[in-house]
């Protein structure tokens, strides 16, 4: 049985980007704070400004409007955009180069500071450096089965670390000095401090595009064998039971408390809590969902869009109104870490109560009374 998680909504159309030029497309984005990268395959960085509206009837919608776009100078697709907001540096990969570039005005740093070699590049979310002013990037070398650490300033990098792995790299993430790594056959933790790794489980690179993803301090999803996302710990351990996903997930993302999965036709929405689906949203051709400060953004080759949460307590009414109190129940404690401590607590004694009165209507004395108490 669904829910209204989300909502989808358009946030920048084809015609703002290509206009007429119909051979322009979507390769990669960023968001940062009301800032939106668009890379494409022409070798072009646009910059947006998103502006969040929200109607009296409570309708939310988005209105992007451009900055500026600037040509990189190669023949080749923007394949990747990190925004490190710290430095006013966005990261561009293309033609296996890193480029800094101003956030503002899309200018390469003077001192000309770049990454050469890399097929793909992710920054560290939990750095180990504690220097406010560097970001740490982690980059698939094409070097083969190497992967190097690299401390990114303002107007220099300088590489810290190179690691050779068993396999060859395909997908990477990085929390602290652990990488979860996607190799050819298997997914593995490697601590790029001491060398060790341990091996999570198998998986074919060449049949399907390997998921890896950062969802919280020492933990990753990864798309597993048989269609199933995967909870894995830096330790190789799962403390969550794993979400049915399709054979065929292109990308996956997180919005506390559901993971959002991207196939070719569809939109899926999981809970965490326990593991259901709770929404399905039709949607063709896309090939980018990500999650960018609780922020998802999905994108097909022409347009960006942005599921829209609806209010927690909104989906909870939606659940009780339909008589499902087990989950109202699982979401609305799950619902915790998202709301102040009192507000909870009041929100909370309101839907104990509710979820009485609809058993006390069942006939479920027993499970009324509890409740009620």
């Amino acid at each position: 049985m669904s829910v209204k998680a989300f909502k989808l909504v358009s946030a920048v159309e084809r015609e703002m980007l290509m206009g007429d030029r119909n051979y322009i497309n979507i390769e990669c984005i960023e968001c940062c704070g009301k800032n939106l990268y668009i890379g494409t395959n022409d070798c072009f960085i646009y910059h947006f400004l998103l502006d969040e509206k929200i109607s009296p009837a409570g309708k939310i919608t988005f209105a992007a409007t451009k900055q500026l776009h600037k040509y990189l100078g190669f023949k080749k697709p923007v394949s990747e955009l990190k925004a490190a907001s710290a430095l006013t540096r966005l990261l561009v990969l293309c033609d296996n180069t890193i480029t800094l570039v101003n956030m503002m005005n899309l200018e390469p740093v003077p001192t000309g500071a770049r990454i050469k070699g890399a097929v793909a590049f992710t920054l560290n979310e939990n750095p180990v450096s504690g220097d406010p002013f560097c970001v740490e990037v982690c980059i698939i070398s094409v070097k083969r089965r190497t992967i190097q650490m690299f401390m990114v300033f303002e107007d220099r990098v300088q590489i810290v670390k190179e690691v050779f792995t068993p396999e060859q790299p395909c997908a990477v993430a990085v929390d602290g000095y652990f990488l979860c790594l996607a190799l050819t056959t298997q997914y593995i933790i490697l601590n790029y401090n001491t060398g060790v790794s341990q091996d999570l489980f198998p998986y074919c690179s060449d049949e399907k595009r390997p998921i890896v993803k950062r969802i919280g301090r020492q933990e990753f999803l990864l798309a597993g064998p048989g269609g199933l996302g995967m909870f894995a710990t830096v330790d190789g351990i799962s403390q969550r039971a794993p979400v049915h996903w399709s054979e065929n997930v292109i990308g996956a993302a997180l919005c506390f408390p559901y993971v959002v999965a991207l196939d070719d036709e569809f939109i899926t929405v999981h809970s965490m809590l326990d593991q259901q689906q709770k929404q399905t949203v039709p949607f063709k051709e896309g090939h980018i969902l990500q999650d960018f400060e609780g922020k998802v953004i999905v994108a097909t080759n022409k347009g960006v869009y942005i599921l829209v949460p609806l209010p927690l307590e909104k989906q909870i009414q939606d659940l009780l109104a339909s008589h499902r109190v087990e989950e109202a129940l699982v979401l609305a404690k799950g619902a915790r870490r998202n709301i102040p401590k009192e507000k909870f607590q009041v929100m909370y004694k309101r839907i104990l109560q509710q979820a009485g009165f609809i058993q006390f209507a069942q006939l479920q004395f027993l499970e009324a009374k509890e409740l009620f108490r």
